[in-house]
């Protein structure tokens, strides 16, 4: 009852209302787009691995947070938002050009620069929900983004599908820049009194290490960012192991969409508790919880049975993100307003860099050790994580104090 009634005031809230809104269309478009990608890649080249590269396109900018969390911290974070969105929808446009195997790379060149786009949209968007959002309600707003995204990626690509049947990708591109170009006007209604960027000190240099040393110095933040990271490593190379499950159950391998499908509906289903779990748990015992649950999950996917292993997947849909959200949560909560783009943009480098690695390692595992033994060994370092998350004790502490702000 807590948990329904947290929804329907953060719902009311007009500013709130706008922020998830703005997530929902925007996230459809990019859902559609990321799986048309690699479909559109295959279709002109015939190469699997220049279709798989459209995926590491998206995901290499990551690497520059530092870099592009410094500059949402530069300039007001609404207009940002705004002239973003507007930019991206008219990135999208020369993709109409894309239909040969020769024209291939100007995809792979929209999608590097899409890729930092979202990573600057993240830094920034981040820092001005802290603004439009009341401090007990972060958790809440923060889970209920995870849901508004996980459920676009279940409907999405299906649309997407479609439209590319009917039109090519350059039909989902089109889908894409209309859904940015209506984040940017939702973006624009919102009325929140944003703190005034405070002038440069120091060289470039320093200004983009600060994200590091704010979290890195931090008691409360670090270990959940190392949790992070690791959790994120271990599960991409648990992800990588998908194809020799499947060979195990006897199953074709485009049943992997079946577990996705239902790794997604764990993941819509833990951004409705996200909130109440936060308030009740605290960030650490929440995101070790979570990091328990993947690793069994992760460990009994070894038995070959359709049942354990759909459940497995809705286990790991519901454990996989609350260490993200709550490191997410915690990271607003502790950090001060000023630094917070940098902050955020660096806490996704450090946890989603680890992604590629993973994946790296499991491609290569996977021909080498019989996959059940990797998934052991993989669930008990993903239980050893959540237990010295839970062991560490630190204490609570509440939103930042309002001196924290300066005057919009």
């Amino acid at each position: 009852m807590t948990s329904s009634w947290t929804v329907v005031r953060l719902l009311r809230d007009r500013d709130a209302g706008l922020f998830l809104a703005a997530v929902l269309v925007s996230g459809f478009g990019s859902s559609a787009l990321w799986l048309v990608s690699g479909v559109w890649v295959k279709d002109l080249t015939g190469s699997d691995g220049l279709a798989a590269l459209c995926t590491a396109a998206l995901w290499t900018p990551t690497l520059l947070g530092p870099v592009l969390g410094t500059l949402a911290d530069r300039v007001r974070r609404r207009p940002l938002l705004v002239r973003l969105n507007l930019a991206l929808a008219v990135l999208l446009i020369p993709l109409w050009t894309v239909d040969s195997a020769g024209s291939v790379w100007l995809l792979f060149t929209v999608l590097v620069l899409y890729g930092a786009a979202g990573v600057l949209g993240d830094a920034a968007d981040s820092a001005l929900v802290t603004a439009a959002v009341a401090p007990d309600l972060l958790g809440d707003f923060n889970g209920l983004r995870t849901t508004a995204r996980e459920g676009m990626k279940l409907v999405a690509p299906l649309t997407g599908a479609a439209l590319y049947t009917a039109y090519g990708g350059p039909g989902v591109a089109m889908l894409d820049a209309g859904t940015f170009v209506l984040a940017a006007a939702l973006c624009a209604l919102l009325r929140v009194r944003e703190q005034r960027p405070r002038p440069a000190t120091g060289n470039r240099r320093g200004r983009t290490v600060e994200g590091v040393r704010l979290l890195w110095s931090h008691h409360a933040l670090r270990p959940l960012l190392r949790a992070g990271g690791a959790t994120m490593c271990l599960a991409s190379v648990g992800s990588s192991l998908n194809y020799a499950v499947v060979d195990a159950l006897g199953r074709s391998p485009a049943w992997t969409g079946v577990m996705y499908a239902v790794q997604g509906a764990g993941s819509v289903a833990v951004g409705l508790v996200a909130g109440p779990a936060l308030r009740r748990l605290g960030e650490r015992r929440f995101a070790a919880f979570g990091i328990a649950l993947t690793g069994a999950a992760v460990a009994a996917r070894a038995l070959p049975y359709d049942a354990v292993v759909l459940a497995c997947s809705a286990a790991t849909g519901l454990g996989l993100p609350c260490v993200l959200i709550a490191a997410h949560t915690a990271v607003q909560r502790e950090i001060p307003a000023a630094a917070l783009g940098r902050a955020t943009a660096t806490a996704g480098t450090l946890m989603f860099t680890p992604n590629a690695a993973g994946l790296a390692a499991g491609a290569g595992l996977v021909e080498l050790v019989d996959h059940r033994l990797l998934l052991a060994v993989l669930g008990g370092a993903l239980l050893a994580t959540a237990g010295s998350l839970a062991q560490r004790s630190a204490p609570r502490t509440d939103a930042r104090s309002p001196s924290d702000a300066s005057p919009a």
